[in-house]
């Protein structure tokens, strides 16, 4: 097996078997009140969840985030999501596209449109491996897979903790520039569990960059997973890191503060009251993933399924309770931001120095 492909095969195990939450940082939505609405003139069954994202109308607002690619196993899952996205309405993300440039040859477990041919379809390259290819090059790797958009993605704190991870990131602005203005699709900058800070949502807004998933720390650590892949050497790295990065929800509001057209919260939503509070502070849709996976294995796609149903549901009652009708109006609903993410906005928010 690949190191690449051996990569993806102990992330999945990781993931799924090993604590790799944040251990201290959390992603703050629970510093998100909504306003309780006891007179709300609604009927539950005719609210609207249906959002249009990247010219895809969805059922709702909710995004399998992207996982995983690269090997016969990874394959499998990535079917078996996509499936469950086209039966239901959702959003679907590939993990790293970075194994089909090294092996051509597993294209195969990335490719999904046979299964999914309707779905918002999200490819993913890094960053650093984008600098390094041609606009062609990058064109043929979506086609390849039949993505609406690329997901370019900055893991820079994962990469510190490999122990023959990437270790030099210049440039980076400059190749999402030149992206935005040649690729056939829209781009979405997308970090990998660390968070957009204000200041870098900024730069990449200015850049010409409007979409964009901010990946924020509270979920998973992606620092933990490598840390616990790497040799002695490098754990105390990346044990040292762990907990980095910027919350979720104040990753959300950085975003809408910087005006892009589309904003998608990963990054630690448990349920769709986490999806709700996302949306609230600006976010279009919310993204799950390692919650999404721990169902698929735990009972198959059926149970995958029904955790995104509950989701679902979870957001329209969320709805009602505000006095929303559809999504746009609960984008709109009244809330009480409290507590540390007060604390990130006002101290490290647009325009604080």
């Amino acid at each position: 097996m690949s190191s690449i492909s051996q990569r993806k095969t102990d992330h999945l195990d990781l993931t799924l078997q090993a604590n790799v939450g944040f251990r201290q940082t959390t992603t703050l939505f629970e510093c998100v009140r909504l306003v309780h609405d006891a007179l709300p003139d609604l009927d539950f069954e005719t609210l609207d969840t249906s959002v249009e994202i990247l010219g895809k109308r969805l059922n709702a607002p909710i995004l399998i985030a992207g996982m995983t690619g690269g090997n016969d196993r990874a394959g499998t899952i990535n079917r078996q999501l996509a499936e469950i996205a086209q039966a239901h309405g959702y959003a679907l993300g590939l993990g790293s596209q970075r194994a089909m440039v090294a092996r051509p040859e597993t294209l195969a477990s990335y490719r999904v449109r046979e299964v999914a041919p309707s779905v918002l379809l999200l490819g993913n390259l890094g960053i650093v491996q984008a600098r390094e290819m041609s606009d062609a090059q990058i064109t043929d790797l979506v086609a390849a897979v039949g993505a609406d958009a690329l997901c370019v993605h900055m893991n820079p704190a994962m990469e510190l903790v490999q122990d023959n991870g990437d270790r030099d990131f210049r440039g980076g602005l400059e190749r999402f520039a030149a992206l935005v203005e040649s690729l056939p699709i829209p781009v979405v900058a997308k970090e990998t569990g660390c968070g957009i800070s204000a200041d870098v949502a900024i730069r990449l807004r200015r850049v010409g960059v409007r979409h964009i998933d901010v990946s924020g720390a509270g979920g998973t650590s992606w620092v933990g997973v490598e840390a616990l892949r790497a040799s002695a050497g490098r754990r105390g790295l990346g044990e040292s890191f762990w907990d980095w990065g910027v919350p979720t929800a104040a990753s959300v509001v950085f975003a809408e503060a910087a005006g892009y057209e589309t904003i998608f919260a990963t990054g630690g939503l448990r349920d769709g009251l986490d999806v709700a509070r996302a949306l609230a502070l600006g976010a279009s849709a919310g993204g799950i993933a390692r919650q999404v996976l721990k169902a698929l294995d735990a009972g198959g796609p059926t149970e995958a399924a029904a955790y995104l149903q509950r989701v679902q549901a979870e957001i329209r009652t969320a709805m009602l309770l505000t006095g929303s009708p559809n999504v746009a109006a609960l984008r709109r609903a009244p809330r009480v931001v409290v507590g540390e993410l007060r604390d990130w906005i006002s101290q490290v928010g647009p325009g604080v120095r």
